[in-house]
């Protein structure tokens, strides 16, 4: 039975596979912001459609040109595409990309070269499947060892991985076989190459597509649950989670303590240095809180912007004393300590409230009893941690002002 595939009907299938993933993807990309990523991405299907455009005319075309000019073609898609991958993973630096294209750089004058000195076929498919490779090794890598990876960018990872590896295995058959190992050779390794090339354009269009989708999902979802100027919870986000939150710990019996606090006399900061460094004041408080909260697990404490210059922190499994000493260290290491970014002292006041966890517990009754507390640490003279006590429906101020 005859295995081998047409030469042209591969090309033409990679072609056109290259030229839809752009379309579509200018489609449905057309409204939203322009994104380097996905520009790049773009850009690298482009060459490297033309790329095997040139190879379906090689015979009709200088050898300079089908075979040099084609590969510079697709190792600078390469670049591009893994340059791509890179960014979308947040991880482009400056000095990666400066890497980047030095090797590129190296890939594609190391290819005219070894074609200029006449090497055979076989070399030049050595050279340019480990070249390839290489671009592929970072991406590869983050993709699959990055702790927080979700699971469709490791499966993504690996199966590039999947790539690296066939590419290697192409440039050892290459050796062994020789010019047997040639796409034009027609053959049972060339309809195998052929089945591998067009695996490999299928998987990273739509791998690209679906890790891009993934991205703009959770940017979408950060602007819908962090405040943008603190990058803390917003309102919305805090209270759903506040929310989740006390129901686990209610299944546990634990405790759990709402702390409600602003900046003491926030109006006059603003009407007297000016709005932008009111807010300038509420990032820095919020840089103190997330430090001084860095000493609890990640998974036991919550904290989120109510409105204005107030906010809130939900602490798990905190009694009466350990969510006071807490606020109380807050509340002294921002009245102590003076940015020295900022042209103004402040100081925050703090109310506190500590209640066993239930089910049936609106966390609309903890924000007014904190609230409770807040005002009546304003009332006694600010720059105070107050503490409201459930069982005798008492509020007791913890720390007079220095």
């Amino acid at each position: 039975m005859d295995f081998n595939l047409d030469m042209k009907t591969v090309f033409m299938s990679l072609i056109f596979g290259h030229i839809f993933t752009v379309i579509l993807i200018t489609a449905y990309r057309r409204s939203s912001v322009k994104d380097r990523s996905v520009n790049l991405f773009i850009l690298a299907k482009w060459l490297q459609a033309i790329a095997w455009a040139m190879l379906i005319f090689r015979s009709a075309m200088p050898e300079i040109m089908s075979i040099v000019l084609a590969n510079t073609l697709l190792f600078i898609g390469a670049a591009m595409e893994t340059a791509a991958l890179l960014i979308l993973q947040q991880v482009f630096t400056r000095r990666a990309r400066r890497w980047h294209f030095l090797y590129m750089i190296i890939c594609v004058v190391g290819f005219a070269v070894i074609y200029m000195v006449g090497v055979s076929e076989s070399t030049r498919i050595v050279y340019a499947s480990i070249g390839t490779t290489v671009f592929l090794i970072y991406p590869v890598y983050r993709m699959t060892r990055e702790p927080q990876a979700s699971p469709l960018k490791r499966l993504v990872g690996y199966l590039y991985g999947v790539v690296a590896i066939s590419l290697v295995s192409r440039a050892v058959a290459a050796l062994q076989l020789g010019t047997h190992a040639g796409l034009f050779t027609v053959g049972l390794y060339q309809t195998f190459s052929f089945i591998a090339l067009y695996l490999i354009m299928i998987l990273g269009n739509i791998g690209f597509v679906l890790l891009s989708k993934e991205q703009a999902d959770a940017d979408l979802l950060r602007m819908a649950s962090y405040d943008e100027m603190t990058g803390v919870f917003n309102r919305r986000t805090f209270i759903v989670q506040s929310r989740n939150h006390i129901h686990k710990l209610a299944r546990q019996g634990k405790q759990v303590s709402f702390i409600l606090f602003d900046v003491d006399a926030y109006k006059t900061i603003n009407d007297t240095y000016g709005h932008f460094t009111g807010d300038r004041v509420l990032r820095d408080m919020a840089n103190r809180v997330k430090e001084c909260l860095s000493r609890f697990p990640a998974e036991n404490y919550l904290f989120g912007r109510y409105g204005g210059d107030e906010f809130a922190v939900l602490l798990s499994d905190t009694d009466e004393r350990e969510a006071a000493e807490w606020a109380e260290a807050l509340r002294r290491t921002i009245a102590d300590n003076l940015s020295d970014i900022l042209p103004v002292a402040y100081t925050i006041s703090l109310g506190v409230v500590t209640v066993r966890a239930a089910a049936d517990i609106q966390l609309d009754t903890l924000y007014v009893l904190s609230d409770q507390a807040l005002y009546k640490a304003k009332r006694a003279g600010r720059n105070r941690v107050a503490v409201h006590v459930p069982q005798t429906d008492t509020i007791e101020t913890v720390q007079q002002s220095n």
